[in-house]
């Protein structure tokens, strides 16, 4: 038999070595050790073989009992690791030493490695009270009679229990790591069990000195087979939490000390006195009934366990079906479980076990990351840190913004929420994470929009108001900003002509040339339809600045700008301003001021650059106070109208009047040319048009009655042409006042027609069409104006004043206006000199042949009864045929 047991032990060690082959790490050396300990117990019997098998008590212990209590620890730190390599499967942590520094911190019973101390120790005393009832049944049943029958002393039979006494033990100890890991190690653990019964079955051979017999020899066979198997028994392993561990060797522990008592209870009925029944019976029924409350603690223990085994699940369950990420973390921040979700960013779930989160955490959300933990955890908040720490303070505690690295390495933006979790006995961290990249992204871009031109990509008006506040209220920067405001001179003509989609073109070219010629630190904008503006930061003098200022101009005058096939020439009205940050300097007054200075360029004819001084605001304020008091005029019919004759210089007789308005103001006569200029730029022009040209008709209709030869002129600006339904308005007109069309003649700014060249000829076309006569004012003063004569259907040209003044005194003048007399006759147009002031004027005048003139020699600017008058008596005169000198009606 002895043979037998060799052979069985010899087996066994192969077999686990050859197992371990398959195997890595902890679980290798687990079956490695196993296989020494099977070794051991072939060794020691090939020893006892040797020695004869006898087994003498009277020598203590001998040379055969070394390397079996040696295959007892052996086996014991075998079935440690195969425990150890359980939980590392079952958690997938690393090995010792692995991923994120976690160098063995969980306890034998799988708790982190704060609460080993709390876990192991009710483990321990489970298994001493299981190893001590053990004892006891032993003793009871079997050891006490083989005590009795040697007759030796104390020490000398409990060297004869030395085995049973360490099987005990180690079987006692182990009881923690088999409930913790029992699917692998509940093979070696039985074989333990097995040779500790063969141990205690031969105490009595051994106390009596003689050979084992055929159980005693059995039981190490079958512990051998037992240990054989273990590496090849193909187990599933699961995530076992502590409380169930600590359940089982309470059940274990119970069961064997409720089996005690009743070995106890029985042997005392069958053999004791009665006094020492009743004793035995009352204190076996208490352990009985403190053994029958663990059993109901520990199946509340179960069924608590059940319930949050059954929540864990719903947990998983929910984590793999939502498109969250969700992790459940050590409360060191090391990552124990991770959803499916993770996929997303390019990670299997099992990548992630065992590293810190923090890992995974943009640098600068470490701190907002920091403090979501600590108020999980129940520690007191720390004052934001550097990065996006003050994010953290959100509405919701707990949960913050951050950005985590993907696999394949970019950030992705997620709404993160950390909550305790509390498993039993297993305290963590369970972290959410919602991918909120897209909604970052929309908010990027239209905080993007919000602050740039869709058109150009230039930065807009909102953030150049923006960069100069905060640029100029930083007084402790000491900083010098320079503005420069530019408008495209005469851009509505290109929408106008070109359409309004390649009018885009031109001011998306416009942007890249500006942006070319500015310093790549200065900021170039789009500050509204056809104008921009450009913010020089920590700018050295105004001359610094108005050098960026030319250079602004001469790039949109450079060439020509090429959209729709056709080539446009553009030029650009600039004003410059200065400021230096402070108080006394918001950041509002430099762009008004810019502004300011772009409009005095633009009303100075354009293609200049202006820098803005403090008189330009007082103007700017006195318009707006005209236009102000002018719209109460226009509504309380304050404006008045007088007419200049004009008169037939051969005969002087009234030919017709040209309709002038006038505004008095507070008592006051205000200039034309001042308050013409405002009611132009607001738009008020359009109404007092309108005005001027029902009040001229209705009394040219009333002189037609006088004499059928007198007409009406009034004059027009662009913004009255070039407005919807304009032809119509005034046939409305003359309807209305039954003045004759041929009696009404429109007069037009040579200067309009060459910026509105194409609308304005359409326009005036509608009206010569109608019957209405057209006329050029300031004619001669060099613009193109020839062109102009053969495009229109024109029936009279006058004669700039500037070129009268010079009749008589300038041979040049005087060339040039017989020039255009003369051309005039020849095109068979009426020609009418304006500004007559001095005789030479009209002498000169009347031999170069000008039929008709104006003037104040000839006639001053009168009301409506003086033209009235004059018309009578020259009329009179022209009768008695007594008209022989040009005099200036009184």
């Amino acid at each position: 038999m002895s043979v037998l047991g060799m052979l069985a032990w010899f087996a066994a060690a192969a077999s686990l070595w050859l197992g371990a082959r398959g195997h890595e790490g902890a679980l290798a050396r687990g079956y490695r050790w196993l296989a020494g300990a099977a070794a051991l117990y072939c060794a020691a019997l090939v020893l006892a073989q040797l020695l004869g098998g006898a087994l003498n008590p009277t020598s203590g212990l001998s040379l055969t009992d070394l390397p079996s209590l040696l295959a007892l620890a052996a086996a014991a730190i075998g079935i440690t690791m195969l425990a150890g390599a359980d939980k590392d499967a079952e958690t997938g942590s690393a090995a010792p030493g692995g991923p994120g520094g976690r160098d063995g911190p969980d306890g034998p019973d799988g708790s982190a490695g704060q609460g080993q101390g709390a876990s192991v120790l009710p483990g321990l005393a489970d298994g001493y009270v299981m190893a001590v009832a053990l004892l006891v049944i032993g003793w009871v049943t079997q050891f006490s009679d083989e005590y009795h029958r040697s007759g030796d002393r104390p020490g000398i039979f409990l060297i004869a229990l030395i085995h049973p006494l360490a099987d005990l033990a180690v079987l006692g100890a182990l009881l923690p790591v088999v409930t913790m890991a029992w699917r692998r190690v509940v093979l070696p653990y039985l074989a333990l069990l097995a040779a500790g019964a063969g141990d205690a079955l031969a105490v009595g051979q051994r106390v009596a000195g003689g050979h084992l017999g055929i159980a005693a020899q059995l039981m190490p066979v079958i512990a051998a087979v037992l240990l054989a198997l273990t590496p090849w028994r193909v187990t599933e392993s699961g995530w076992t939490r502590r409380a169930v561990n600590s359940a089982a060797t309470a059940v274990v522990a119970a069961a064997t000390a409720s089996g005690v008592t009743v070995v106890v209870i029985a042997t005392g009925l069958a053999g004791g006195p009665a006094s020492g029944v009743a004793l035995v019976v009352a204190s076996g029924a208490a352990v009985l009934v403190l053994s029958a409350r663990i059993f109901m603690l520990v199946r509340e223990n179960g069924t608590a366990v059940l319930r949050w085994r059954e929540s864990s699940s719903n947990l998983r369950d929910l984590a793999s079906r939502t498109s969250d990420i969700v992790l459940v973390c050590e409360p060191d921040g090391v990552i124990r479980q991770a959803s499916g979700a993770v996929a997303d960013y390019g990670y299997a779930p099992g990548q992630l076990v065992g590293r810190r989160l923090l890992d995974l955490v943009h640098p600068e959300d470490h701190a907002a990351a920091l403090a979501a933990v600590r108020l999980a955890l129940g520690h007191p908040a720390e004052p934001a840190g550097a990065g996006r720490a003050e994010d953290a303070g959100t509405a919701d505690p707990g949960r913050f913004p951050a950005r985590i690295r993907a696999a394949d390495g970019t950030w992705r933006h997620v709404e993160a929420a950390i909550l305790r979790y509390q498993a039993p006995g297993a305290p963590g961290l369970l972290v959410t994470a919602r991918d909120v990249s897209e909604q970052v992204a929309l908010r990027q871009q239209v905080a993007h929009l919000t602050f740039h031109d869709g058109l150009t990509g230039l930065p807009n008006r909102a953030y150049v108001e923006e960069r100069t506040r905060d640029m100029l209220g930083d007084v402790a920067a000491a900083r010098r900003a320079g503005v420069v405001f530019l408008d495209l001179d005469r851009f509505t003509a290109v929408n106008d002509s070109v359409g309004h989609g390649a009018g885009d073109l031109v001011l998306a070219q416009a942007a890249r040339r500006l942006r070319a010629v500015v310093p790549v630190h200065d900021t170039v904008a789009r500050w509204g339809s056809d104008e921009f503006a450009v913010l020089v930061e920590d700018a050295g003098s105004v001359q610094e600045v108005a050098e960026i200022a030319e250079r602004l101009a001469s790039a949109v005058a450079a060439e020509p700008f090429r959209v729709a096939g056709q080539q446009i020439s553009l030029t650009a009205s600039v004003g410059v301003a200065l400021a230096e940050a402070g108080p006394d300097s918001p950041p509002g007054l430099v762009l008004r001021n810019a502004d300011v200075a772009m409009s005095r360029a633009k009303g100075a004819g354009g293609d200049r650059v202006e820098i803005y001084a403090a008189h330009m605001h007082t103007d700017v304020v006195r318009r707006l106070k005209i236009v102000s008091d002018l719209q109460r005029a226009i509504t309380n019919g304050e404006l008045t109208l007088q007419y200049q004759p004009v008169i037939h210089l051969a005969t002087a007789q009234v030919a017709g009047a040209e309709a002038l308005v006038r505004w008095w103001r507070e008592g006051q006569d205000v200039p034309p040319r001042e308050f013409l200029g405002a009611a132009e730029e607001s738009g008020l022009i359009v109404p007092i048009g309108e005005w001027v040209l029902r009040e001229a008709c209705a009394q040219g209709a009333a002189w037609r009655r006088i004499s059928a030869e007198v007409g009406v002129s009034v004059n027009l600006s662009a913004r009255q042409i070039t407005g919807p339904l304009f032809a119509a308005r005034v046939a409305a007109i003359l309807a209305e006042t039954g003045l004759p069309p041929g009696a009404l003649t429109i007069e037009v700014n040579e200067r309009i027609l060459v910026e509105e060249d194409e609308l304005i000829v359409g326009r005036l076309a509608e009206l010569h069409r109608l019957g209405i006569r057209l006329a050029i004012d300031d004619f001669g003063t060099g613009y193109a104006s020839l062109a102009y004569l053969r495009q229109l259907p024109l029936d009279t040209i006058k004669v700039d004043p500037s070129f009268v003044a010079g009749l008589g005194q300038d041979e040049t003048l005087t060339l040039l206006t017989r020039t255009v007399v003369q051309l005039g006759r020849e095109l068979g147009l009426r020609v009418i000199a304006e500004g007559i002031e001095q005789n030479r004027q009209l002498a000169a005048l009347r031999e170069m042949g000008c039929d008709y003139g104006q003037g104040f020699l000839v006639a001053r600017p009168m009301p409506a009864s003086g033209v009235e008058a004059l018309i009578t008596k020259t009329e009179g005169e022209q009768t008695s045929g007594s008209s022989r000198n040009m005099r200036q009606p009184a």
